[in-house]
């Protein structure tokens, strides 16, 4: 669905709203404080967005565009066991990059038909990768698209959780993981 020209630019001061919410720790994402922050009524909010779960949906959509890339890029990388670690690692770097994104993947149920098509995307190319790395031999036969979802969402959880001030949390666990993967 095309916005009019008005009602996209009042789209877009909600989710620059939302996103200094983001920015700024706060994951509740009120709807009332995000209409106040963009200048506009509540009930404006609600049109564009169902809910704060719809709000996060379309907070994490380039984002989740970006991963798709990665994984597109994964599933045709000719080293299926480098392209494995690509995938995961950028699903770990954006999750951690963008918190909304990490509270998308982190929900089992989607709301809105383009996250909806996003995640069959990203299912689709994730399970490319998968297979092409089970027929290498590089991990083990029962690992799943959702497998790696959940555990890259548990990475992120964990490397937020502990700090990673001298940078090497993501790859420390990130190796962990891929080892726990292998046949």
């Amino acid at each position: 669905m095309t916005l009019r020209a008005d009602s996209a630019r009042v789209r877009a001061r909600m989710l620059a709203a939302a996103r200094a919410r983001l920015a700024a720790g706060d994951m509740e994402l009120p709807l009332n404080a995000i209409a106040k922050d963009a200048g506009v009524g509540v009930g404006t909010v609600y049109r564009h967005f169902a809910g704060r779960q719809a709000l996060l949906e379309s907070l994490a959509a380039d984002s989740y565009r970006a991963l798709i890339a990665e994984a597109a890029a994964a599933a045709d990388n000719p080293d299926i066991a480098d392209g494995l670690r690509n995938l995961v690692r950028a699903a770990l770097r954006r999750q951690l990059a963008d918190p909304a994104l990490a509270a998308v993947l982190s929900t089992p149920e989607c709301q809105c038909d383009e996250t909806l098509a996003l995640g069959r995307e990203l299912g689709t190319l994730t399970m490319r990768v998968l297979d092409r790395a089970r027929k290498a031999g590089v991990i083990r036969a029962d690992i799943v698209p959702d497998d790696v979802r959940r555990l890259t969402c548990g990475l992120q959880h964990a490397v937020r959780s502990g700090g990673d001030e001298d940078g090497t949390a993501i790859d420390r666990y990130l190796d962990v993981l891929l080892r726990g993967l292998r046949p």
